[in-house]
């Protein structure tokens, strides 16, 4: 839903400060030393692809690409980078993938193991079984939303299968639901051993196409209001008793009644079990389609055989979810259960989720209450006037293509030497339909009318422009049909008006006496069904007709992947 900075925009370039991934993996590490670090392309710089977009026509300047990101980490921020991943959701290369081998050991990665192909079991699976050096260098197979199930030579590889990104589901109860079934039945029914949910934290704006798919939602910067949902419980219910490292236990786990079960150890005489009831119509995650079955009130007697035989009390922790009144019960420590000659029985109703354990740690954290939500600000401005930023981009602004950083102009006489800055000049290799301009959304989805004002820089001669623009209606990976208002103007001196950002739906065109290589301030006003445009405080254009769409954030963005600059951005 967006997108981030590489560390290298051009060949030349090398930057390990960008965006928001460095300082999250090392408040991971503040939290779990254990937790694991994983790298994963989405897209990549155009310039790896020399022009074309593909990433493995030049395998080696693809590997040089990855393993400076993993150096990088090191280097700037003492994060070991613990696996790395080939191309999300695309096609791989065995080519690429033993250079890549090659080009990490070179450099003392021996320690980073390599995922692939994080998309469907096959055909990974069956070219690493036809090919033995393919084999000898993958060390996971990544399956995405694999609907709990895995295929035989994924087995016959022998190696650890993981469903490298699950979930992408509403965090309500459902999702809640969805979480807890297939936390436990990717190993109970597919034999994986790691379940990664897409994504940690809803930190974007929530009409975006993913909105809220995310364990927790914490969307509003400007008023600091989160939530803490029910997967972030669920999950606690593996993690706070597990931690990498730990085994599976290799027992049936499917319930008579319906239902899972999981056993994990530490080998050290640690145990935990994990037992979910999820119903069908309460577990439903976004993807694959789920087969219908049926899950009954039962009692369920555990038998603790072998080095687990002297265990004789384990701790309970347990959630209900409710799907008719609301009121969930998550992550309530209950009394301890007593192991009678090796053996306990629980009533299990449906929809609950139990943990049973050894450890004598988990928590349920008393935290402050977060700051109620409030909508974004109606009046709201940025001068991007920081000398040592936090982070290389501004706040709220949500980049759909390109990138939109902070920038110092070195030359300026004064009025701008604190801009934020285009930076993409090439376009990217692709993971989806990126658009063809640049586009950065601020601002309240539910905006109707709206003034946006935004000092602009054309940098590109001849072809090169900019826009300001309101009611914008979409991004992620739907931002190619972008629908709003969108006030343009060009490098050769001319201007337009249109209804969407690929600048199909003209509206109104003429003359600006805009050029490149100078400011110039644009005012864009819609009010209702009208919208006018003003040039440096001038009107320009007048009482345009605007229809749909009826609402939508503020935006800016540049013609191509061009460099182009933006001062004193104001929304009313």
């Amino acid at each position: 839903d967006g997108t981030e900075p590489s560390h290298m925009h051009y060949e030349n370039d090398e930057n390990y400060f960008r965006g928001y991934e460095w300082w999250l993996m090392k408040e991971a590490k503040k939290r779990n030393p254990k937790i694991k670090l994983i790298g994963l392309p989405w897209a990549f710089p155009g310039w790896i692809g020399k022009g074309e977009n593909w990433p493995y026509d030049y395998p080696d300047v693809t590997a040089y690409y990855i393993v400076s990101w993993i150096l990088g980490a090191k280097q700037y921020h003492d994060l070991d980078i613990d696996y790395i991943g080939i191309w999300n959701e695309r096609a791989f290369s065995s080519k690429y993938i033993k250079l890549l081998r090659y080009t990490l050991d070179k450099r003392g990665l021996e320690q980073v193991r390599i995922i692939a192909s994080d998309r469907l079991w096959e055909p990974i699976s069956y070219v690493m079984l036809t090919d033995s050096e393919l084999h000898g260098v993958v060390d996971v197979i990544g399956a995405h939303y694999p609907g709990t199930k895995t295929v035989p030579n994924a087995i016959l590889t022998g190696k650890k299968l993981w469903a490298s990104e699950d979930y992408s589901t509403f965090n309500n109860e459902v999702g809640a639901g969805c979480w807890a079934r297939i936390l436990n039945q990717n190993y109970v029914n597919g034999n994986m051993t790691s379940t990664i949910a897409w994504n940690l934290v809803a930190s974007y704006y929530e009409e975006l196409p993913f909105g809220r798919c995310a364990l927790m939602t914490a969307q509003e910067p400007w008023s600091g209001h989160y939530k803490v949902e029910s997967p972030i419980w669920i999950t606690a219910h593996t993690t706070q008793f597990t931690q990498p490292g730990w085994s599976y236990l290799q027992v049936d786990g499917h319930l008579k009644g319906g239902g899972s079960f999981v056993a994990l150890t530490d080998g050290l005489g640690n145990l935990t079990i994990i037992i979910e009831t999820m119903t069908h119509n309460h577990s439903k995650c976004i993807r694959p389609r789920l087969p219908n079955f049926s899950v009954t009130p039962q009692r369920a007697t555990f038998y603790l055989e072998g080095s687990f035989c002297m265990v004789k009390t384990l701790q309970v922790w347990h959630s209900r979810l409710d799907f008719e009144s609301g009121n969930s019960s998550l992550f309530q420590k209950l009394h301890p259960v007593k192991v009678w000659e090796g053996r306990f029985s629980l009533d299990l109703n449906v929809d609950e989720v139990y943990t049973l354990t050894t450890l004598k740690t988990g928590q349920k954290c008393g935290c402050p209450e977060p700051p109620p939500p409030q909508p974004f600000p109606s009046y709201y401005k940025d001068d991007f006037n920081i000398r040592n930023p936090p982070f290389s981009e501004a706040p709220n602004f949500a980049d759909q293509t390109g990138v939109f950083e902070y920038f110092v102009n070195a030359s300026d006489p004064g009025d701008h030497v604190f801009t934020l800055r285009q930076v993409v000049v090439q376009r990217p290799i692709t993971w989806v339909s990126d658009a063809d301009q640049t586009i950065s959304v601020i601002g309240n989805f539910k905006w109707v009318n709206m003034t946006v004002t935004c000092d602009i820089y054309i940098e590109k001669q001849k072809d090169g422009g900019v826009f300001i623009a309101g009611r914008v209606d979409n991004g992620g990976i739907y931002v190619r049909r972008t629908k709003g208002v969108f006030f343009w103007v060009f490098a050769d001196g001319t201007y337009r008006v249109t209804g969407d950002l690929a600048g199909e739906e003209i509206l109104m065109k003429g003359l600006s006496g805009v050029r490149d290589n100078a400011w110039h301030t644009l005012t864009l006003n819609i009010q209702g069904n009208s919208a006018s445009g003003l040039l440096n405080g001038y009107p320009l254009w007048e009482n345009v007709t605007v229809s749909k769409p009826s609402n939508g954030w503020a935006a800016l963005g540049t013609r191509s992947f061009e460099f182009a600059q933006f001062d004193n951005f104001h929304v009313e």
